[in-house]
């Protein structure tokens, strides 16, 4: 590996982009002590920790977004971005700067080993992609130091970079699905065993209680950490009602009582993440500091790019992924009034070949939603190819428009729509990212 001159933000991103290539995920031991050796300190920070299989960055956000709403100073670093790698560092609502990001990356450029690494020699440390991201995150949370710092996993919990870190205030798993299963295990208490991962001893957890399995996992592996655990749930809140694309729900809470909740989105989804990111907000702060109000404030004001995100009039982009996420894309697209007839829809669909995109196609093929479908292969090397997309939607639908590239089927779709027509797309975060950039609708 030869050490390259790299001088501007788009080198910089370019050499991350391609790190994948040639390094592979460390042990957390290496990468704490990279991170030691950089002089990162946590300082005053307090660290939330969220995992989860989906709507972990949704919860992250209604977490900064109510914590900003009280007054505090933030840091948030999640996972993938849709358009702009520097969505992935936010400090108090702002993202990191392209002159910020290329001397962070050049701090750690220049600590690499690259002596052994040039010399072949493969126990020399080489961040991979998302570690070399994690430290970057560390560093500039570090110099910015706010109040609270909410990091999201990339993969799992137990082994994921952000683990590395040994002082957390409070531990997050969102709803628990089959994702990753060649990583994580094939079963969800599997899965479940590995988010749990981040617990840390006496430190409080809220998890999503997806089933009696996942929650004895979580159950079990608090008590050997003397963890404070709490529980969240459908029966926790009552939907209210659904009106000019905004969702009134109520929510049981245990400091505030029954508290009323205003979601600016049309992702019915949203109510459980963000049930689950006031629950947690609550063990955090028991009710001393935090007030209702700036509670609800918070919570009206979160927006999250790419969860049913309207980019152009009536068109709708959801990043969902995975069979759970395809299952609740669906329950929010059978209530957006156009009824149960396909006539009104179309959608456009593109999958990462590395997930289960089969269950994903005949959910929404069999859902009868939709009266016009399009799929084609995403622009990165992990897209689905346009032969296997066409096969399946065939299969299950009977019919299906393939295009070679995403571009082609978006705006093959936009020209024959017909009025009062609701366009969705769906399938991926790179899919929804490639739509944000056609749009030009970058905004997160």
């Amino acid at each position: 590996m030869e050490k390259r001159s790299i001088t501007t933000f788009e080198e910089a991103a370019a050499y991350l982009n391609e790190t994948p290539r040639f390094t592979t995920k460390h042990d957390l031991g290496q990468t704490r002590a990279f991170l030691e050796g950089l002089g990162c300190h946590q300082g005053k920070m307090q660290v939330i920790h969220v995992a989860g299989t989906n709507g972990k960055g949704s919860v992250c956000a209604y977490l900064r977004c109510i914590l900003e709403a009280a007054g505090y100073r933030t840091a948030l670093f999640t996972s993938p971005h849709l358009v702009d790698i520097r969505e992935r560092f936010v400090v108090d609502g702002e993202a990191i700067s392209r002159e910020d990001f290329l001397r962070i990356f050049l701090a750690i450029y220049e600590r690499l080993p690259w002596q052994a690494l040039q010399a072949g020699d493969k126990d020399a440390y080489h961040p991979s992609f998302f570690e070399y991201l994690f430290l970057m995150a560390m560093v500039y949370f570090g110099e910015k130091q706010p109040d609270y710092c909410i990091l999201e996993t990339g993969l799992g919990g137990r082994l994921d970079a952000t683990n590395a870190l040994p002082r957390k205030a409070l531990c997050v798993v969102t709803r628990i699905g089959l994702d990753h299963t060649a990583y994580l295990g094939d079963t969800p208490e599997q899965i479940a065993a590995e988010k749990a991962g981040i617990f840390r001893e006496g430190v409080p957890a809220v998890c999503w209680d997806t089933s009696p399995g996942t929650r004895e996992v979580f159950c079990r592996a608090a008590a050997d950490l003397g963890s404070p655990l709490v529980f969240v749930s459908k029966e926790d809140y009552t939907f209210g009602k659904f009106i000019n694309k905004t969702i009134d729900f109520s929510l049981g809470t245990g400091y505030y009582g029954y508290i009323s909740l205003t979601l600016h989105t049309e992702a019915l989804y949203q109510m459980e993440n963000a049930a689950l990111a006031v629950r947690a907000i609550e063990v955090l702060d028991g009710g001393r500091h935090i007030a209702r109000q700036q509670i609800q404030d918070g919570v009206s004001a979160c927006f999250w790019a790419g969860r049913m995100e309207e980019v152009l009039p009536g068109v709708y982009v959801d990043g969902a992924h995975n069979a759970d996420g395809i299952r609740a894309f669906l329950e929010s697209v059978a209530m957006d009034g156009l009824g149960d007839g396909g006539g009104k829809r179309s959608l456009l669909f593109g999958a990462a070949k590395d997930k289960d995109y089969e269950s994903m196609i005949k959910a929404l093929a069999e859902s009868g939603l939709f009266g016009r479908i399009a799929a084609a292969p995403l622009r990165t090397e992990r897209g689905l190819d346009e032969g296997t997309l066409k096969g399946l939607f065939t299969r299950y639908a009977g019919d299906c428009a393939a295009y070679p590239d995403v571009p082609s089927a978006f705006k093959s779709l936009l020209a024959a729509r017909q009025p009062g027509e609701r366009l969705y797309v769906a399938g991926s975060l790179y899919l929804a990212g490639e739509i944000k950039e056609l749009t030009g609708n970058d905004k997160f």
